[in-house]
């Protein structure tokens, strides 16, 4: 019997298993997360249909910011120190620190706990939209997946990122 593959490790890589590709990334789990984020921060239409109507299954922001944020601590460095681990080159991470800080400046004006009404209506909300549309779609564009399918549930993620 043949061991199972570690899809963790380098140079390795699976099916999509529906969902994201295990890719070849060392901390793909946290690409996973970041990316995941990326997607439902960068969709409006989602935002509006998932987030904003209630949906279950999918978080709200600050969910979506805790994600971009937790393992990586994005909100205290640099992406650039995640190059070769979690992003694949310097253009991935520039991208994701500019979405990070303008995500993060209207979680911070807005506050955590607030409606997603409020980080929707915010003045600041389609640059911080735009800015993680660009980082979603070079990160899935880097995955070899289509960046423009809706963003999977938390559920869907949390099956894909579950360690063995």
């Amino acid at each position: 019997m043949q061991a199972p593959e570690n899809s963790s490790r380098r140079g390795s890589r699976s099916a999509t298993m529906g969902v994201m590709p295990l890719n070849d990334m060392p901390w793909w789990r946290w690409r996973s997360n970041v990316r995941s984020a990326l997607h439902m921060l960068s969709d409006p239409v989602f935002q509006r249909e998932c987030w904003l109507a209630g949906h279950t299954g999918y978080g709200d922001v600050t969910d979506a910011v805790y994600r971009l944020v937790e393992d990586t601590w994005l909100d205290n460095w640099s992406a650039e120190k995640y190059v070769g681990t979690i992003f694949r080159d310097s253009q991935e991470a520039a991208l994701v620190d500019v979405a990070v800080l303008r995500v993060l400046r209207i979680m911070h004006q807005v506050g955590p706990d607030a409606q997603v009404a409020a980080y929707l209506e915010h003045h600041a909300w389609p640059e911080a939209v735009r800015a993680a549309r660009d980082a979603h779609v070079r990160l899935a564009t880097s995955d070899g997946d289509d960046p423009d399918t809706a963003p999977r549930t938390l559920e869907a993620l949390r099956l894909v990122t579950r360690t063995a």
